[in-house]
């Protein structure tokens, strides 16, 4: 699935960015080193059955390839940026979500999070992923696992990805409390609440 246009530039790029070719490494706090078989997922909260994936159990579910553009909050626009990974309804097989579910609290190493509406998370084009152009993903690019949001802002795509907590209200992130946008809809330019 492609949610870019590989090579035309033209309404790609939101208000405010500018494009790069690089792709830069900010985060808050250090990078983390999380060996793949140490790597673990939990999801919890409001489901009708908490699990613990684990990367072997990662790799067994059914992997989606996007081309998508990223857009961080700094300003800068990748465009064309390919991804291998799981989508998140393939995790939750066999679970379902409880009726009072609205957000999604995404949990990282070093307890940081951030937050989601559940229909974000749910859109085809986001992914738990764990390959970036073609090569595992990087510990400085959120390796070996980090989520993939490419609607909003980047720090929305958690790196070091280590949990999903499904409840009924927003719980603010890092960022969020930090004063920052609870969406962050790059088109919208919602960098700041």
């Amino acid at each position: 699935m492609a949610t870019g246009q590989e090579g035309s530039i033209e309404g790609r790029i939101p208000p405010g960015q500018h494009l790069t070719d690089r792709f830069p490494v900010l985060h808050a706090g250090g990078v983390q080193h999380v060996d793949n078989h140490d790597w673990t997922l939990r999801l919890s909260g409001l489901v009708s059955a908490e699990r613990t994936v684990t990367w072997e159990q990662l790799m067994y579910l059914p992997a989606e390839e996007i081309l998508c553009d990223i857009h961080c909050v700094t300003g800068w626009t990748k465009l064309d940026t390919r991804w291998r990974g799981v989508r998140v309804p393939a995790l939750l097989e066999g679970s379902e979500l409880l009726p009072d579910t609205t957000f999604a609290v995404i949990h990282a190493e070093e307890g940081w999070t951030t937050s989601l509406p559940v229909e974000e998370l749910f859109h085809p084009d986001v992914l738990i992923a764990y390959e970036y152009e073609g090569r595992s993903l990087a510990a400085e690019h959120g390796g070996p696992v980090r989520l993939l949001v490419p609607r909003l802002y980047f720090w929305k795509s958690a790196k070091w990805l280590s949990g999903i907590e499904f409840v009924a209200e927003d719980r603010p992130g890092y960022w969020e409390s930090s004063g920052y946008h609870p969406l962050g809809d790059p088109w919208l330019e919602q960098r700041y609440s």
